[in-house]
């Protein structure tokens, strides 16, 4: 007949403290406690579940209790002690489950037990499990052993939740906090275990598992176990995420793809995929956000530890990450953290989750950037404010006067009402006119005197047939431009005016509401760098507060210079200056003879009273 079988989390439980994984700074403390001889009469071992608070509990009372401790305090294993310990035949040790056992009548009996005096060996150890389970009456009544017992007598209270425990209680003991242990030891001992099996285990399947387990030992031998009963011994990476019911992450960059390439029927078929084979929305959301969340990771290098993948996935989430714009993922990460949100409140599950990922099927128009920008973000995570910034169009550039020959076509020339003296002033020495490449080509210069970039379509706008000759003097006006811009010393109340009024007018129209709104705000420049929007109503300040960063991005790009916006509010300033004083009928009697003194002088000479 073949042994009984018996799961990992029993058989290879630590015998030592050398085989604890991951509490190295609890295994040092007591083993130098029992060198040299520091021994409390009461612990409290505190941590999550399946850490080894109960199992280092177990460990201390058979190491204090053997008759010949090894040089590195460890329990020899082979003496009289140590075996009763084994065989839970010692009367020294007493293990109680505070879970079950938590009347006042239970401790009674234990500290009745405290008064007799150990048979064999140094010390009676009392482990106490779940100890946060005792009625208040049962901790009353534990105090006065707990604080002052025989010196032979050691209490180890487990618990998971400390904060459940009477401070009185927490007061008369030394308390050691137990800490979920890492991926790595994880990944690590379960690897040791399955070569002592003779499993196959590949390494990115135990490190699925160590995921799982968040922390927990216990439960990521339970997952090893039914895996390998699963996969008949051999543990890949696939068999290991269909028997836990997870998604890999090839699926996500398929999801990712899709979304990318703003294809919207590949993205609610791959979609559709996932739940015909029986995965839940919320889960499909939950390993999103946990998708986006590693891409995020990898645009920075010091972010780089807290990939929490297996290693051989690491490259190909490096390589997606460069691909896949920052302000991308923070945007995507805060449609998926909604709609995780909202998944139970929803009435239609699949339409949710359909919905989600159509809206990020558009996310990348909403934070399309340019070249430039994705250059200066690909160091780190870019703002999202910047993005969405780029969507809305720039000013387009003021025409400056030039003489009339050459011909000069001007590009979107805004109202000469709104511009400052000095650039309908005379044309500027630097600007004037280039000489014509070719003679005989028509010659057609561009004249530019902007806060900002000439538009990229001004060619285009002209509706006329430029030759490679006039195409050549792009450079000579970019180096105008830039001079320009060099020359400006500060920002003027019209160079504030003017971004603000196209900006204005550049808000798409499907943004009705807020186009609205701006017809309540105004711009005011104070010197030397700060652009206050007025707003006459709550409706619009709440409106300018939202667009807040994007305002800031948008006047720095076109003035060039490191403005500040604030928002305030002034309520119905124009209804309060406009509307009517309302007068009394002796008031309207000063304002009249104000006007007509001759009517207070007849008033005078009559004696006159005014009867109300």
């Amino acid at each position: 007949m073949s042994d009984q079988y018996i799961v990992s989390a029993r058989k290879y439980r630590p015998q030592t403290f050398d085989t604890v994984v991951g509490q190295e700074h609890i295994t040092t403390t007591l083993k130098n406690a029992i060198r040299h001889n520091h021994l409390a009469h009461a612990y409290l071992f505190c941590g999550p579940r399946g850490v080894g608070k109960t199992t280092c509990a177990r460990i201390l009372a058979k190491t204090i209790n053997c008759e010949n401790p090894t040089a590195d305090i460890e329990a020899c294993g082979t003496c009289p002690t140590c075996q009763s310990f084994s065989n839970n035949t010692s009367f020294n040790v007493f293990e109680l489950d505070a879970a079950s056992n938590n009347s006042v009548d239970d401790i009674r009996n234990l500290t009745d037990q405290v008064r007799f005096a150990p048979q064999q060996g140094k010390y009676k150890i009392y482990i106490i499990d779940e100890v946060h389970m005792l009625s208040a009456a049962a901790f009353n009544a534990f105090l006065k052993t707990l604080e002052e017992p025989p010196p032979y007598a050691i209490f180890i209270l487990a618990t998971t939740e400390k904060h459940k425990i009477l401070p009185t209680i927490l007061s008369r003991c030394q308390i050691f906090d137990f800490k979920r242990i890492t991926t790595n030891d994880i990944v690590a001992h379960l690897h040791g275990i399955a070569t002592k099996e003779g499993v196959v285990a590949q390494e990115a399947g135990l490190h699925v598992i160590a995921q799982k387990s968040e922390g927990c030992m216990r439960d990521a031998l339970s997952m090893l176990d039914r895996i390998v009963s699963f996969t008949n011994g051999m543990l890949t990476y696939q068999s290991t995420m269909e028997h836990l019911n997870l998604l890999d992450a090839d699926y996500y960059f398929k999801l990712t793809d899709h979304i990318l390439a703003q294809d919207v029927s590949g993205t609610l078929l791959q979609l559709d995929a996932a739940l015909e084979r029986g995965f839940e929305g919320d889960v499909i959301l939950e390993g999103m956000a946990e998708h986006l969340r590693n891409l995020l990771l990898c645009k920075d290098p010091r972010m780089a530890k807290l990939l929490d993948v297996p290693a051989d996935h690491k490259p190909i989430f490096h390589e997606k990450a460069n691909q896949t714009p920052p302000s991308f993922i923070i945007s995507a990460l805060n449609v998926v953290n909604d709609s995780e949100i909202n998944y139970k409140n929803a009435t239609n599950k699949r339409l949710h989750v359909e919905m989600c990922l159509i809206r990020l099927c558009y996310v990348l128009q909403v934070t399309s950037v340019t070249a430039d920008d994705v250059k200066k973000n690909s160091d780190g995570v870019g703002s999202a404010a910047t993005a969405i910034t780029a969507s809305i169009p720039p000013p387009p550039p003021v025409p400056k006067p030039v003489a009339e020959q050459p011909k000069v076509i001007e590009l979107a020339p805004p109202p000469h009402d709104m511009l400052p003296a000095s650039i309908v002033a005379e044309p500027e020495p630097e600007m004037q006119p280039a000489k014509p490449v070719a003679p005989k080509q028509p010659t057609t210069e561009f004249v530019y005197k902007s806060y900002g970039p000439p538009p990229a379509d001004a060619v285009a706008t002209t509706g006329r047939r430029i030759s490679k000759s006039v195409i050549d003097l792009d450079a000579v006006i970019d180096e105008e431009l830039r001079k320009q811009q060099q020359e400006q010393k500060e920002v003027t109340a019209e160079m504030v005016e003017y971004i603000w009024t196209h900006y204005r007018n550049g808000i798409p129209v499907n943004r009705s509401t807020y186009r609205a709104s701006l017809t309540m705000m105004e711009a005011e420049f104070i010197a030397p760098d700060e652009v206050v929007i007025v707003c006459k109503d709550q409706f619009a300040q709440l409106n300018a507060n939202n667009e807040r960063n994007v305002l800031i991005d948008y006047f720095r790009k076109h003035s060039g210079f490191p403005l500040r916006v604030r928002v305030e509010l002034r309520e119905d300033m124009v209804l309060k200056q406009e509307a009517p004083k309302q007068l009394s009928k002796q008031d309207m009697l000063d304002e009249m003879v104000k006007k007509n003194p001759s009517l207070g002088k007849l008033k005078d000479a009559l004696n006159m009273q005014i009867d109300w």
